[in-house]
């Protein structure tokens, strides 16, 4: 059976997408900051790593203990929201850190065997405010288009060694904890001057008449990882497939 190492695996997206894989038969090492089995079923076939993709040394006794993988899913971000002029560059940095350099830094640990055995698939979850841009949300965007950029070249690099690139867009989940791993406030975030723009946007994330399930990402990584056509993008979600038609008819 092949392994697929998911990063960001404790909750949402990152642990449906390791019960399915799970559930297809794969071995399944899900990474995490702090690991905890809540909600995953290990077994044999799924073991729990300790992760922080802004470690080097981290990246490298996580792998060390795989051993060989398959496929590389690219999970763990830090969602933000927020007025750029509240946007501290600590806070900034932090989150190119996770969404950026840490998708970056593990690609490129594991690339080197999958060149070697000439077979593997490296899937990139960035976000569907790469199809359409959204207010508040200007670092977070920049730090997804990045990888965005990432991976489309990376496609081409690989594709002569036999290795796939891909990326999965996901759209909004409010049960997904999208700012659960920041330690900034809402009253930090959306300064008094922003508040008559801010409140209708806010309103309609409290309700949006679309949503993506954490299935719905876990089926889309499912079938990224599978598909051995040329295919780049899999927008994930019904609010992200909207998106994602309504640019290709543009």
């Amino acid at each position: 059976m092949p392994t697929v190492l998911i990063t960001g695996a404790s909750s949402g997206y990152g642990q449906e997408t390791a019960r399915r894989f799970h559930a297809e038969g794969w071995h399944v090492l899900a990474t995490m900051r702090a690991p905890r089995p809540d909600g995953l079923p290990v077994s044999d076939r799924l073991r729990l790593l300790q992760l922080d993709v802004t470690r080097a040394d981290s990246i490298a006794a996580a792998l060390t203990a795989a051993g060989p993988i398959d496929a590389l899913v690219n999970n763990a971000g830090i969602g933000a929201i927020g007025a750029l002029e509240a946007t501290s560059m600590a806070r900034t940095r932090e989150i190119f850190e996770t969404n950026t350099f840490g998708v970056i830094a593990m690609t490129q640990a594991v690339v080197p065997q999958f060149r070697q055995r000439r077979a593997g698939v490296v899937v990139n979850v960035t976000s569907s405010v790469t199809l359409a841009a959204m207010p508040l949300a200007s670092v977070y965007t920049a730090s997804k288009q990045a990888i965005e950029g990432f991976t489309g070249s990376l496609a081409h690099e690989l594709a002569a060694f036999g290795v796939r690139a891909r990326l999965v867009e996901p759209g909004y989940g409010p049960t997904t904890r999208f700012t659960a791993n920041s330690d900034v406030s809402m009253d930090d975030a959306i300064p008094q001057a922003y508040r008559p723009f801010a409140a209708p946007i806010l309103a309609a994330f409290a309700n949006p008449p679309l949503v993506t399930r954490e299935a719905d990402v876990a089926d889309a990584v499912w079938r990224a990882v599978n598909d051995t056509t040329d295919r780049l993008h899999y927008a994930a979600g019904p609010d992200a497939e909207a998106l994602a038609a309504s640019r290709t008819a543009a």
